[in-house]
Parts: structure tokens; C-alpha cells; sequence
């Protein structure tokens, strides 16, 4: 007796899903289906999370990453399919490059004075996950203690050339 495989529902999008070329569409980035932003978010507080020393917390109820008790990264409330998605970083040395990109503004309440950015993506727009990986890493290296960006080397975490310039506290 030979094993018959399911018939596909002729309305279905897996049977049917073809690019504007006539070929088969590939799968879809659920990221960008929809607007929906939890995957980039999910992957963005790991990545953050697998850093030496940080840890999660929730002040004001936002999801934040913190080293030594201090934020390097503002993750916002967990997206909702639809809705925007945003984040907040300290970015001493690339901040104002990052600035001249169409989805960066300097970060309110008197934040954008001492380097911190804000990025914004709403539905429908790519996040560059590499770009703001990078951009998270360096606001890790600007807040951690030399002793943990030390552990970075052996980590296996890709980190910046640029030479990180703290502020001294006189």
C-alpha cells in the first residue's frame, strides 16, 4: 500500500506563493511579515544578554540591558505585530555618524547630550541587525568596566577596532 502525501489546500500560500519573476518564493523573514518586530526584538536581548556581565531588568517597565548596574541599552516594550520597535544606545564613538541615518534622532530627556541614540523602525522597514549589534556592542564597551570589554577578546563576540573614549569623572 503506497502512502499518499496530503493534498495542499489550492488557496493556501505554500502551494501557491510565486514572486512577481513567476519563480517560487523562497520563505519569508518573519521579521518582515507584517511588521512583525518580535524576532529582530528576541534577537537583539540575546545577543545583548550573551555579553560578559549582562543582565536584564525592567525599570519604568521597559526591557533594558544592563553591566555593572548600569544600562548600555534601552530595548523598549516587547513589540506588538504592527506596531514600532526602537531602541536606545550610547554611542561615544560612532554616535554621530549614527545620527546621519534616516532612523536615528538623539534620545530625549537629556540623553542625546552625553552621546546616547535613539533608533526607531516602524512596519514595513528593515533593521539592520548587524548595524545595531554593532551599535550595542559599543554601548557595552562605553558603560562595562575595562575588566569585563576585556573578556569580550575571548568571547567569540565580534568587537570593534575603534578604540572606545571613556569620559573621566573629575
Amino acid at each position: 500500500m503506497s502512502k499518499k502525501k496530503p493534498a495542499r489546500d489550492a488557496g493556501s500560500a505554500a502551494g501557491k506563493a510565486r514572486r512577481a519573476d513567476g519563480k517560487r518564493a523562497g520563505k519569508a523573514n518573519p521579521a518582515r511579515l507584517a511588521g512583525d518586530f518580535r524576532p529582530v526584538s528576541r534577537e537583539l536581548r540575546v545577543f545583548a544578554m550573551g555579553l560578559p556581565g549582562a543582565t536584564e531588568d525592567f525599570p519604568w517597565g521597559d526591557r533594558v540591558a544592563k553591566v555593572n548596574g548600569k544600562v548600555f541599552v534601552f530595548l523598549g516594550l516587547d513589540p506588538v505585530p504592527g506596531g514600532p520597535i526602537g531602541l536606545s544606545l550610547k554611542l561615544p564613538a560612532s554616535g554621530q555618524e549614527a545620527l546621519d541615518l534616516p532612523f536615528t534622532k538623539p534620545t530625549g530627556y537629556g540623553l542625546g547630550k552625553s552621546g546616547w541614540v535613539t533608533a526607531t523602525f516602524e512596519p514595513g522597514e528593515e533593521v539592520p541587525l548587524d548595524i545595531l549589534k554593532t551599535w550595542i556592542l559599543e554601548s557595552y564597551q562605553a558603560i562595562a568596566p575595562k575588566k569585563l570589554s576585556a573578556a569580550l577578546e575571548g568571547s567569540g563576540v565580534e568587537i570593534s577596532r575603534r578604540p572606545i573614549q571613556k569620559k573621566r569623572r573629575r
